[in-house]
């Protein structure tokens, strides 16, 4: 009997490697950096185009505040009654104090003609700093943040996986059954002698 898998089952195979590999990639992506102490968030919007493009995501470490500079890219939450209640992820344009003395910021994002319209004290002694960033991966976590997606990220590959087995299962036992046929008749056909 031919052993060969068919070009379907080939083309299956390769493409089970390629989605085996893929979500390693992913995985690799996301849970070494948190590993590592880094803190991941999604660019959301266009503010950043440029260097963060939409859908990428951003990895930050924690700082000492009092080393932050100008040109750092920061990712925080805008003072309250501005016009965003999300966190932000500008970079530092100007670093000042405010009328208490305290060290005051403001920032910009890189696609923005002008810097934020507020400046901001950070009132915790570490601040995520942006580190390194990952082009368009946040799609795929945000789209993850999504339940009917998650369901079927999960479910579907589990579902082929299950009927993968179940073909296999199906194809050994077609087997030994026509093994076992083919002794039978072997065993019950008599045997001529000349």
């Amino acid at each position: 009997m031919d052993e060969t898998p068919s070009g379907a089952l080939r083309a299956l195979r390769w493409t089970g490697a390629v989605a085996t590999v893929l979500c390693l990639l992913l995985a690799a992506t996301l849970l070494v950096p948190a590993a590592l102490g880094y803190k991941r968030y999604v660019i959301v919007s266009g503010s950043m185009s440029g260097t963060y493009d939409r859908g990428s995501l951003v990895f930050d470490e924690e700082v000492a505040v009092a080393d932050l500079e100008v040109g750092d890219s920061i990712t925080y939450e805008p003072p309250p009654g501005t016009s965003s209640d999300e966190l932000v992820t500008h970079r530092i344009v100007w670093i000042g104090r405010d009328d208490r003395g305290a060290r005051s910021f403001r920032t910009k994002g890189d696609a923005n003609a002008s810097a934020d319209p507020w400046t901001f004290t950070l009132d915790k002694p570490e601040q995520a700093r942006v580190a390194f960033s990952v082009p368009y991966v946040g799609y795929l976590l945000a789209a993850l943040s999504i339940p009917i997606v998650r369901m079927l990220a999960i479910g579907v590959p589990a579902a082929v996986v299950a009927l993968l087995i179940l073909a296999g299962i199906w194809r050994e036992a077609g087997e030994e059954a026509r093994r076992r046929q083919e002794e039978s008749i072997s065993i019950h056909t008599p045997q001529w002698t000349e």
